[in-house]
């Protein structure tokens, strides 16, 4: 009889998980740090997400609430997480689905997938090994695996994040609200960059606008209809036979007049560079490539190559200082030509005729300096960081009196210290178009706040009616671009006919007169790390009937975008006010709400950024119950470093309405040594009408009505 108990003890014992001892400690306030008691620093760290040090200060408090259990689960290292099931999840980064993650399986392994078809979308271009959770009273939490290796999160029954690689460490914050969880976030993992003003404006892409004549005309096109746009974007079409840093000798044969032309027209231009170098003795790059010794190698230790556009490619190995600084280097000839901004896309990397779509899981990262060499399976997921790192280094020793613009496919958490991010190949459909929101959202709530799709969608090309709908809301992403396939309709503003073209050219008016108001967000998102585009729950944390609102979302704290099409909204407490814009059009364009309490700076209509100022500006106004109404406007150059010395301007705005009889509004300068002339008036919003005052350049203004 004991016999058998200890044998149905032991067979009982092998179907349960291996738990390991831990250490734990207080690394700062609200921030733990936990070990596995297997834990090897030399297999995960130097961290590429975590940018500060996590030293042991104080131990953990008894009441913690969030505590991992290290184990093993089928083999792999593993951390579980219990929960209770009241906690809504949010977060994991990339991927398609609902909002609220409760329920979701992920896995992070950086991977090209068109049109979203492969792995049910569960798997894309980016990770993020990250899980924010908030509770019925509205405090929260967040959970970072600080690990790099292909893992996945399951969200079924509490959290799991399961790894392919050795014991990693996991980082638990703790505060009292999702917004406070986001900043520590960005304080761990670093804030995105003030962007180049350019960078905000409408962008239009295509794979591909070619030849360069054709490129000139599409610019003239926007101009002559008076639609506002700043950026045009060349897909790899520019290249000679797919050669990245090259020139097509007879589409693009004088890159130098067409930024010249298009610069002269109030655009910018932003070139696509993929990590992928085609092998070809003859061609400079691979040459230099070669010599340097800056390819991954295989498993056997030799040069590895795959197929991407060019056909056979070497891969530039990120781990390598001297890579880095080589591939950098070849920026500065590009850069000279008087390209504005740079595109890296197929850097999961993606390999045509790889295992999954990649290079193997053996080749070999040699590393250096803080990096050890290690397989690819480790680097695959910051394969994409550690390029637009080099790329943006390389930019700014070109232009070092500009901010750089580096938009990147891949990327992994703390990417966003280095690049935007657009969400991939999507494709012109309605569901495609309805669960941009929640996938923006959440890479929002994953640290990367400079995001946004394709409008209009990728692949497939969409009727009038969606693409209608598709670019009144694309107005309102953080990142506005409409980017489509060589297999598609053509989609430019004016490609669907008058009507649509004048739903385009209104969309696009309102999100250039809010650019006082976005480019402040930037500033905050640069500054503190909240999301520019953040979910409807934001505006009441303790509302739960607004934790799983998809459709609407707020554009920083004052202005929630509802879409047309949107059925059946959760609408936060108090008295949101439809913005009436001058234009009407209840068709398509998303309704605009400023919230109760709440002022938002507005602009003229403008063309491009280049006719970006802040000198006259009108004051939308919402006061609350008790009549009284907050905001702010930050300004800058828009360009250049100046202001991390104080060449900027920070204004508040306090209004107090007076019964139904008057409106005060203070202006007054918190921060910054910039000091410039503006005028403002004020714009009232109550019961879908705006009543105005007088323009003036005091800073006190009287609103009577």
């Amino acid at each position: 009889m004991k016999k058998f108990t200890l044998l149905y003890i032991l067979a009982l014992t092998a179907c349960l998980p291996a738990v390991f001892a831990q250490s734990s400690s207080l690394a700062e306030s609200g921030v733990a740090v936990f070990y596995p008691a297997d834990f090897d620093s030399i297999n995960t760290l130097p961290s590429l997400a975590i940018i500060k040090d996590l030293p042991k200060r104080d131990s953990l408090p008894g009441d913690w609430a969030i505590k991992p259990e290290f184990v093993t689960q089928d083999g792999k290292t593993s951390v579980h997480f219990d929960l209770n099931a009241n906690i809504d999840l949010y977060g994991t980064g990339e991927v398609i689905g609902d909002l609220r993650r409760n329920g979701a399986d992920v896995t992070l392994w950086n991977t090209d997938n068109y049109e979203y078809g492969k792995f049910d979308g569960k798997q894309l271009y980016q990770a993020h090994p990250w899980v924010l959770g908030v509770r019925p009273d509205g405090s929260a939490f967040g959970i970072l695996a600080d690990n790099s290796w292909r893992q996945e999160i399951r969200l079924d029954v509490g959290v799991d994040i399961i790894s392919e690689g050795p014991a990693f460490r996991v980082i638990v914050i703790e505060k009292n609200s999702p917004q406070e969880v986001m900043k520590s976030l960005a304080d761990l993992t670093g804030k995105m960059e003030m962007p180049p003003l350019w960078a905000l404006g409408y962008q239009q892409s295509r794979y591909s606008y070619f030849p360069d004549t054709n490129v000139k005309e599409l610019a003239d096109g926007f101009r002559s209809r008076n639609i506002p746009a700043d950026v045009i974007w060349m897909d790899i079409d520019y290249m000679d036979g797919f050669r990245v840093f090259t020139f097509d000798p007879e589409g693009f044969p004088d890159p130098k007049s067409l930024n010249d032309y298009l610069h002269a027209q109030d655009f910018k231009s932003v070139y696509m560079i993929d990590p992928g170098v085609k092998q070809d003795s003859l061609y400079s790059v691979y040459q230099e490539g070669s010599a340097g010794n800056h390819w991954v190698l295989d498993s056997l230790g030799k040069e590895y190559n795959g197929e991407v556009w060019p056909g056979q490619v070497a891969f530039p190995d990120y781990t390598r200082p001297e890579t880095q600084k080589w591939w950098a280097s070849l920026y500065t000839d590009f850069m000279n030509l008087g390209i504005d901004g740079v595109w890296n896309d197929m850097n999961e990397p993606a390999v045509f005729d790889g295992p999954g779509g990649s290079m193997p899981d053996h080749n070999i990262h040699r590393g250096g300096g803080d990096l050890p060499k290690d397989i690819h399976l480790r680097y695959h997921n910051v394969y994409g960081l550690l390029m637009v790192r080099s790329s943006r280094e390389g930019i700014i020793d070109v232009n070092p009196d500009k901010r750089p613009f580096v938009l990147s496919r891949a990327n992994y958490i703390g990417g966003q210290r280095y690049a935007a991010t657009w969400t991939g190949d999507n494709s012109a459909t309605w569901d495609n178009l309805k669960m941009s929101i929640p996938m923006s959202i959440n890479l929002s709530l994953s640290g990367q706040p400079f995001n946004g799709p394709d409008i209009g969608g990728f692949t497939k090309s969409p009727s009038a009616d969606l693409f209608g709908n598709w670019i009144a809301l694309g107005a309102y992403y953080p990142f506005s671009r409409n980017h489509t396939s060589n297999e598609t309709e053509p989609q430019e503003p004016w490609a669907f006919g008058e009507e649509i073209e004048n739903v385009a050219r209104t969309a696009i008016n309102r999100r250039y007169r809010l650019l006082p108001y976005l480019y402040t967000l930037f500033h905050e998102a640069a500054t503190t790390g909240m999301p520019i585009m953040r979910p409807t729950f934001f505006a009441d944390i303790e509302d739960e009937n607004l934790r799983e609102e998809q459709q609407s979302f707020l554009l920083g704290e004052n202005l929630l975008i509802i879409p047309r099409w949107a059925e059946d909204v959760q609408m936060p407490e108090g008295d949101w006010q439809q913005i009436p814009f001058e234009e009407t059009d209840d068709t398509y364009q998303a309704i605009v709400k400023l919230r109760d309490g709440a002022i938002v700076p507005m602009g003229p209509v403008i063309q491009s950024t280049e006719d970006y100022s802040t000198a006259k500006m009108t004051l939308l106004i919402n006061t609350d119950e008790n009549g009284h109404a907050t905001g702010s406007l930050y300004d800058d150059a828009g360009e250049g470093f100046e202001y991390q010395n104080g060449e900027f301007a920070e204004l508040k705005f306090t209004a107090k309405q007076k019964g139904n009889k008057k409106v005060n509004v203070k202006i007054e300068q918190v921060a910054g040594a910039q000091k410039a002339a503006r005028e403002f008036r004020i714009a009232l919003v109550k019961d879908n009408q705006i009543i105005y005052s007088d323009w003036s350049s005091d800073d006190e203004l009287t609103l009577k009505f």
